[in-house]
């Protein structure tokens, strides 16, 4: 397995059988948008965004930037934020009646489609038992058993509300355990906003160009070292210059807060021989990349295990969730059964409970991850060859259900090289992409997803948008 997870982009697996589907509706041309106007033309309704318009500036009365997570407002490709009304399988229903092919899965969860018909049903038969207990179900028993027989790495897990969560208790953690306070980070990495990890981040940080983030104290930052991604003489170099102070090294294994960036040959492998030559800890950030890599996340893929790991998204199948684990001797740590405090009042709800244990039996299926491997693989190849036949200079991959195309010729190994995209082309192409009924993720520095909702025709149609998109900008 660890040798086939050195190419980004996978060779065709054949599809696993997808269930017969309607024929997707609102697949007919749009027309190109004016000021969110509606227009007419032969007839039809033009591409229209008036309501999107209506209800987000309403929203930036009421809101800062009119959102609750700063990506979503669009100021890094431009245009107007799209208010969405549903969801269902693989596509997305605006305001104005739009309908969209989602390459966002909600950032990461909708990795069985959006508004699954079980995961729905279990959830409306917990509701009737009550939302939320703010003490032990039985429910927390069972995700926690699936996960721990899922992940190498996890023996004790720890289920808070979301990934940001999840890797403020993992600093915490392994400061505790090591009794040292220094952690290196990289470049491009998003490990949510806690205030440590605000240095060099990716995700909103590197979609608004911020360079750290006012309001966080020099303090809690000077103990975070930085090193660029994919660079392991540069964390050799980190180790040697700060001898018995490095608690952990903490990483995205496949980054996606830069847009999609895999690790080279040797590189985890490396920081799994340097943290183990220096007591420091391995923290695997698999909030994005748990349980859709592989079952087993990043980590059973690569066949590297590391000491702690970080899970969010999946494991809630679309409900706020978080999780972070490892070993016993480690995890034992965690209050009650040790010193470390964290709590949470909401941690464990048996509604996200509920979702993420369907999500997950739903991914044992036979022929799960080949079938993602599959229609991904398709889609970026399709993307690619559509660049290359209109002369734009791209380059992306892929693994598994996660994926990225930057703007640039490539390679792109770290953050560094993905600035090197024309963002501006992007933005022109993410925009037109809309009109044609395509939602990407509004920013050129995060990565994409598909889900085994996604239909052959599905990849078929965003490959000819995208060709069409590709010409006209």
């Amino acid at each position: 397995m660890a040798g086939a997870a050195a190419a980004a982009v996978a060779s065709g697996i054949s599809a696993r059988p997808a269930a017969p589907r309607r024929a997707p509706a609102g697949c007919r041309a749009r027309l190109p948008v004016v000021r969110a106007a509606i227009s007419v033309e032969k007839g039809e309704k033009a591409y229209t965004v008036q309501k999107s318009e209506e209800i987000f500036n309403a929203a930036k009365e009421l809101m800062p930037g009119g959102v609750n997570s700063p990506v979503r407002a669009f100021k890094s490709v431009g245009g107007q934020p799209i208010v969405f009304d549903s969801v269902k399988g693989s596509r997305m229903w605006d305001v104005d009646g739009n309908e969209y092919i989602d390459y966002v899965g909600s950032w990461g969860p909708g990795i069985i489609g959006h508004a699954d018909d079980k995961v729905n049903a279990a959830l409306i038969e917990t509701l009737k038992k009550g939302t939320s207990f703010g003490a032990p179900c039985v429910l927390e028993n069972v995700l926690a058993e699936m996960v721990i027989s899922a992940v190498p790495s996890i023996e004790m897990v720890r289920f808070v509300n979301s990934g940001t969560e999840a890797c403020m208790g993992a600093l915490r953690l392994v400061r505790a355990y090591t009794g040292r306070e220094k952690i290196i980070k990289f470049e491009g990495c998003y490990h949510g906003h806690a205030d440590s990890f605000l240095v060099k981040a990716g995700s909103g940080v590197a979609t608004l160009g911020l360079p750290d983030s006012p309001g966080v104290p020099k303090g809690a930052t000077y103990e975070t070292l930085t090193a660029p991604y994919n660079d392991a003489e540069a964390v050799k170099k980190l180790f040697e210059d700060n001898k018995g102070e490095i608690a952990a090294v903490f990483l995205e294994p496949v980054v996606g807060n830069a847009g999609f960036i895999p690790p080279q040959p040797g590189f985890l492998n490396a920081l799994r021989d340097l943290t183990k030559q220096n007591g420091a800890l391995l923290v695997f950030d698999e909030v994005m990349t748990g349980f859709r890599l592989a079952y087993g996340g990043a980590q059973e893929y690569f066949g590297i295990t590391p000491d702690v790991t970080t899970m969010g998204k999946i494991i809630g199948g679309g409900l706020p969730v978080g999780a972070y684990g490892g070993r016993r001797d480690i995890m034992e740590m965690v209050a009650p059964a040790g010193p470390m405090y964290q709590a949470g009042t909401l941690s464990g709800n048996p509604l996200a409970m509920t979702a993420g244990i369907h999500t997950l039996k739903r991914l044992t299926e036979p022929g799960t991850y080949e079938y993602l491997d599959k229609i991904t693989g398709d889609l970026v190849r399709g993307i690619l060859d559509a660049g290359a036949k209109t002369g734009h200079e791209m380059c992306g991959g892929h693994i598994r259900g996660m994926f990225g195309i930057f703007f640039t010729g490539g390679p792109v190994h770290n953050f560094g090289d993905a600035k090197k995209s024309d963002t501006e082309k992007f933005g022109r192409f993410y925009r037109v992409m809309l009109e044609e009924g395509v939602y990407l993720a509004p920013s050129q520095f995060e990565a994409g997803f598909t889900s085994l909702a996604h239909t052959s025709q599905d990849i078929e149609k965003t490959i000819e948008a995208a060709e069409k998109v590709l010409k006209r900008i």
